[in-house]
This record gives C-alpha cells, structure tokens and sequence, in this order.
C-alpha cells in the first residue's frame, strides 16, 4: 500500500440461507444472525456466484434491515465461471474484483447457499485478498455440510468432504468402495453432495455398492420445513427404501 493510501476495506464472506430462493417469503433471520444481516445491509459491493440470485437475497435482507442504498446502485460483480473440467481459476484473474476494496471500500462475497468458499466458489477470490493484504472476515451461518454431519450420528472429529461421484455408474460405483475403504480404514466420515435431480439415483447406488452394516446418513432440505435428516445402515435402508426429493438440495454421508 502507498504511503498516504486509504486502508484497504474489509472482504466479507456472507452467508446466504441453504434454500435456493425456494422458500423466498421466509424470514432470513430465522437463518442468519441479525448481526450478519446488518453488516450485509451496509455493503454497497458484492461478489457473487450469480447477480440475480444476489439481488433476491438483498431484497430479503432489505424486509428485515434497511439496505444502505437502493438496490439500483449496489454494485454486483460475479466470479469468473470455472473452465470445463472443473481447474480453479488463477487468483491474477480475479484480481481486478478486488479493486473497490483497494480503494478502500468493503465487500461481501456470497454464494448460492451456506458459506462462500466451503463447497463453493470463492476460496482462489479469499486466496487473492489475502496475497493483496485485504483484511477477510468470515460471519457466522449455515452450512449444509456442518449441519448434515451434526445431525448424522456419524465421526464428526474426523471427517472429509469429497464434493460429487462421477455421473457413469461404473465409474461412481468404483469411487464408492474406495470411499468406504478409505472410511473403514481411517474411521473417517465421507461427505459428499450431488444436484439435486440425481440425488435418487446417488442414493440407489449407495444402497447398491455399500455393504450392509456400512451406516449413510442422507440430510436433505435442510433448514426447510419439510427438510430430515435419515441415518442408518446400508441393510435398514434397504429394507425401508425412500425416494428423495429432486428439488432439493442434500448431502450424503457415509462409514464403515
């Protein structure tokens, strides 16, 4: 920073509710801290996953707490959509997001649902903050996996998120065994995610690979009023079978 420069301002990862916008009319601080949504009202930048879904949780924010300015003039930026294949994108390429902070402003980063930058985007943008000397502070809220590994019953002092299975079954079937191999192992907890439109056919291949005494807990809608949490065997699943919904979000988790 130059001498005589202002400070740089304050990147802040904001949570957003786990609901997609699905349950929109529902008040966010049945979710979010007022505090949290108080430091959000005040910002006038955002870095989001998507602008649109970015201004409906602004318009939600704005029910409880007072934005600090119209809508119309709170700037929104989105993160570079990752390439094909899932590579990050280099922190150099999102550093031009970062110039209102430079000037000396606060922003909030926030992303479709939970905690930006834990199984979501966001992490190479706290990266480039960080490598430019901008203070980040993380507000507390959701997060599906924290709230779906709580209620599961299973090892929550050793745990790991492998984020999502391949979509070929043979291939998805291979990488559920060494999952359970690696959890039988270590007694480690193996979390994983899928979109919401093949979570029935995740579970069926759980049910399908894992062996029967394995336990999967599966958390579904979480924070939702019809959202559950199942836990229990691979044989008690399948003896009483469920479909999941496919509109909504869940989170699968597993040990041997």
């Amino acid at each position: 920073m130059a001498s005589g420069a202002a400070p740089p301002g304050t990147l802040y990862l904001v949570p957003n509710a786990l609901d997609f916008g699905v349950a929109a009319d529902a008040p966010l601080d049945d979710v979010l801290p007022l505090g949290v949504l108080r430091r959000a009202a005040a910002l006038r930048h955002w870095i989001a996953e998507n602008a649109k879904t970015t201004r409906a949780f602004l318009k939600r924010v704005d029910a409880i707490v007072p934005l600090a300015a119209p809508l119309q003039q709170i700037g929104i930026v989105e993160l570079p959509r990752a390439p094909k294949g899932g590579a990050a994108t280099a922190a150099a390429d999102l550093t031009p997001l970062l110039a209102p902070l430079l000037e000396g402003n606060d922003a909030g980063l926030i992303s479709e649902a939970g905690l930006p930058a834990v199984a979501d985007p966001g992490a190479e943008l706290v990266r480039a903050a960080h490598a430019a000397s901008i203070p980040v502070h993380a507000l507390p809220g959701p997060s599906a996996l924290l709230l779906a590994l709580a209620a599961s019953g299973l090892h929550g002092q050793s745990f790991a998120f492998v984020g999502y299975l391949p979509i070929d079954a043979g291939a998805r079937a291979q990488r559920i065994r060494e999952l359970e191999a690696l959890a039988r192992r270590s007694g480690q907890t193996q979390l994983m995610i899928e979109t919401p439109y093949r979570n029935q056919a995740l579970l069926e291949a759980l049910l399908a690979t894992l062996q029967p005494a394995t336990r999967l807990s599966v958390s579904c809608a979480l924070t939702l009023p019809d959202g559950f949490t199942r836990s229990d065997s691979i044989a008690a699943w399948r003896a009483a079978p469920m479909r999941l919904p496919n509109d909504r979000p869940a989170v699968f988790a597993l040990l041997a």
